[in-house]
Order: structure tokens, then C-alpha cells, then sequence
């Protein structure tokens, strides 16, 4: 643990080492009869202080419900934060790294992942890779949609390295972030991104916090500069095969999803509107949660009824008898 910041969630905390550094893991809640048996993994956003307090509601809501996890991905929160580079590429894989840890734990059982804002192009991209390691995804806020259509036909990132070496010329580049991670700085980005003064003081606080740890400013620097936007973003949730759900507000400045209706008419996409900012489970849970629910339900109702079909159809004891 970092001196003087406490793990951003309860439950007991496991780190993965892995190509992509030394990753920090959340665990709590334990299995029901009527839970999923499947793993539940709760994946925060990017941005200047991001940490897994961003998922707390959900992860708080559904451990008493089933098993729940988070990450601090790199760079972040009570994970690696070396300086060295930070992509698209390196995120992905921390998710490839976390998931197969649960998988391992969960006798294989196959993930459901939920992630905010740009994190949601991180397991698009992870179960594009290994699709067999996913049942679904959640997006919330989802990065990817907006703008000029990031569609190229060939994977890359937007990162300009004259902005990043600028950044990190040492004349000032603790200097930018100091003031990047100011109280009132953090707080003016959060009501940006809820659309109302009303913000999380809790989060707020851990924010704060969290910007203060030596190496913070690293990975920040290379979101900033672009590495951690994919050049082909749309083309990886076009994609997909399994079923989606994705949740938006459509308060303050995160409410650009000019191009979802690349995938709106999907079947396996199911798309959510909420009236709030771009963190709907910290204004709205319980329309979040019982939607969500709602959607997994109907995923354990297909399985269930698959499962059921194949029996019939299996031959039953005296018939293989007379076949024998």
C-alpha cells in the first residue's frame, strides 16, 4: 500500500504482476443461489486521478449479490506508476492480465466486465482478442462514439510525442500536474463531468489524494497526449459478437454518442439513456442497477434455456440402449 493513501475499495486486495506492471485487485461479496455464477469485474475510467473508487457504487451494491472485483489499472491508484509508456495497447493487456487471473479463480467461468468512459475500449478490445473469456460487456460512458469516426482499418493510437515530450520537460512537468490535480481544478473537471455542481465529495477527496502519490503524473501525461485512444476504436465495437449493454447521461460536457448508431440496431446491443452526467451510478444506481440486471437476466434465461434444449435433444439411456 502507498503511504497515506488507503485502497480505494473494501474487501481484500490481491496484485497481479504482469507485463503490464504490478496491478492491485479488489475482491468482495460472495456467491448466492440466485447470483451469476460468472466473475463480475468493475474497470474505472482515465483521466488525471482516476482510480477504482470511480466503480464504489456498484462494486459496494453488488457484493452483497455476488463476488465483485476492481483494478486499479496501471499508472493508477495503488498500481505501478513507473515512468514508462502508457498505451491503448498496455491497458488491454492489463485486462487480458486480470481477467485470467479470475478466470483461474472462478474454475473458467467466463467474465462479465463493466468499465467507464474509456476503459470501455479497453474490453471491447480485450474481448474482441479472446472473445471465449467474456459472457458480456457493460459500457458506461463509452469513449469512441464521438466526433470524427475513429475507424481505421489498422490498430493504432492518437499519441502526438511533441505534446508528450512537452509535458514532460522537466522545467515544469511536476509543475502541470500540481495544478492539474488542485482541489478546485478536480473539482471543476467531476462537475464537468456530472453537468451539476452536485458531485461525490467522497471521490472528490480520494482524487485528491491519489494525485498526490510519487509517479502519478506519468500515465495522466500519456492520456493527455493520446496514447490511450485507439485510431480504431469504432471498427473493435463493431465487432463484437457478444452481448453489450451500454449506458449514457446526457448532462454536461461527455454526451457526444454521434456515431452509437453504428451499433444501435445491433441484437446483441442494448443501450440505456440516462438523465444524469457521465457517472450515472453515482446519481441514479438503483435505474442503473436494475437495468443492468434486467440485462444479465436475460442472458441467464437464454443459457438456461439453451441448456434445457440441448438436453431434450440429447438421446436418454433406453435409446442408446437400442442404438448400441
Amino acid at each position: 500500500m502507498r503511504p497515506g493513501l488507503a485502497n480505494p475499495l473494501h474487501g481484500s486486495r490481491t496484485d497481479i504482476a504482469s507485463t503490464a506492471g504490478r496491478i492491485a485487485t479488489y475482491t468482495s461479496g460472495t456467491a448466492t443461489a440466485e447470483g451469476p455464477a460468472n466473475p463480475l469485474l468493475l474497470i474505472h475510467s482515465i483521466n488525471a486521478v482516476g482510480s477504482a473508487f470511480e466503480v464504489k457504487p456498484l462494486y459496494d451494491h453488488y457484493a452483497d449479490k455476488r463476488p465483485v472485483h476492481a483494478l486499479d489499472l496501471p499508472g493508477f491508484g495503488q498500481s505501478d506508476r513507473h515512468d514508462r509508456e502508457y498505451t491503448a495497447r498496455m491497458m488491454t493487456d492489463a485486462v487480458h492480465a486480470t481477467v485470467a487471473k479470475l478466470q483461474e479463480a472462478n474454475g473458467g467461468q467466463p467474465v462479465d466486465a463493466v468499465a467507464l468512459s474509456l476503459s470501455c475500449e479497453f474490453i471491447a478490445r480485450a474481448a474482441m482478442e479472446n472473445p471465449a473469456a467474456f459472457r458480456s460487456l457493460a459500457l458506461i460512458s463509452p469513449t469512441g462514439f464521438e466526433g470524427k469516426a475513429r475507424d481505421a482499418s489498422v490498430p493504432g493510437n492518437r499519441g502526438k510525442p511533441w505534446l508528450l515530450n512537452a509535458l514532460n520537460w522537466s522545467v515544469w512537468d511536476r509543475g502541470i500536474f500540481r495544478l492539474l490535480t488542485m482541489r478546485p481544478v478536480i473539482r471543476k473537471f467531476l462537475e464537468k463531468a456530472w453537468g451539476s455542481k452536485n458531485i461525490d465529495e467522497a471521490l472528490l477527496a480520494y482524487d485528491y489524494e491519489t494525485g498526490q502519490q510519487p509517479g502519478a503524473r506519468h500515465a495522466p501525461y500519456y492520456f493527455v497526449a493520446g496514447y490511450l485512444f485507439s485510431t480504431d476504436a469504432l471498427r473493435v465495437y463493431e465487432s463484437l459478437q457478444l452481448p453489450v449493454w451500454m449506458a449514457h447521461g446526457v448532462r454536461g460536457d461527455f454526451v457526444d454518442y454521434h456515431h452509437k448508431d453504428r451499433v444501435a440496431n445491433r441484437a446483441n446491443w442494448h443501450i440505456e439513456q440516462f438523465e444524469t452526467g457521465a457517472f450515472p451510478h453515482f446519481e441514479v444506481l438503483d435505474q442503473v442497477t436494475r437495468s443492468y440486471d434486467s440485462f444479465l437476466g436475460a442472458l441467464t434465461t437464454m443459457a438456461d434455456t439453451s441448456a434445457a434444449s440441448h438436453a431434450a435433444a440429447a438421446p436418454g439411456p433406453e435409446r442408446k440402449l437400442k442404438m448400441i
